[in-house]
């Protein structure tokens, strides 16, 4: 099993952090030991900043490479909420040397995801879903699908190319705008279509 993540997937977000926006989907990978359901985060000590990022996760259903558009909705049927746990300040000495986003993006536990539940239950396209994340009870962050840059069905064929798809892998499809930090004793609330998925206490 391997989390494939997509950056700058929502122009506002990009603006915010003053990134680019990319031409192509822009990806990378965190390790299976980022995943966890637990409902606990225990913050890390190796950097000073960490921050969230939520997102729609979907899940890949069976085997594919070199994936047609046409056909990638075939590809996943269950979706969840996640959070794309990053260290920023480590992330933007990264950014600054050219350098991968391993450290930033790779740690240990930073992919907490929810339970996922079939698309069919939510009764709408995948391009068209409603997603939110609470801090403390305070709405930070919220988006429609319809507002990606590039949708999911493109992210599985483009990402497709490069790398074979196999069943149980996770794509993170990219967080709004609304990123900000974590601090121990914050509670976090992801919601999909006003369903309540995924919750988060900071330790």
């Amino acid at each position: 099993m391997k989390i494939i993540c997509v950056g700058r997937n929502y122009i506002e977000h990009a603006e915010e952090l003053h990134h680019a926006v990319p031409a192509k989907p822009l990806f990378f990978f965190k390790p299976d030991t980022a995943l966890t359901s637990g409902e606990d985060f225990y913050l890390p000590s190796f950097a000073e900043r960490f921050e969230y990022e939520c997102e729609l996760v979907v899940k890949i259903c069976k085997v594919g490479k070199c994936i047609d558009r046409a056909f990638a909705k075939n590809y996943y049927n269950e979706v969840a909420i996640g959070l794309d746990i990053t260290a920023r300040d480590i992330q933007q000495k990264e950014i600054s040397q050219g350098l991968p986003w391993t450290l930033s993006k790779a740690f240990d536990y930073s992919a907490p995801v929810s339970e996922f539940i079939p698309l069919s239950s939510l009764g709408k396209e995948i391009t068209n879903l409603d997603f939110a994340l609470t801090k403390n009870g305070i709405r930070v962050q919220e988006a429609n699908t319809g507002s990606m840059i590039f949708s999911v069905d493109e992210i599985i064929a483009y990402v497709s190319q490069f790398v074979t798809l196999k069943v149980g892998d996770l794509i993170f499809t990219g967080t709004p705008q609304g990123v900000g930090s974590i601090n121990i004793n914050d509670h976090f609330a992801g919601y999909l279509e006003a369903r309540p998925l995924l919750n988060l206490t900071i330790k």
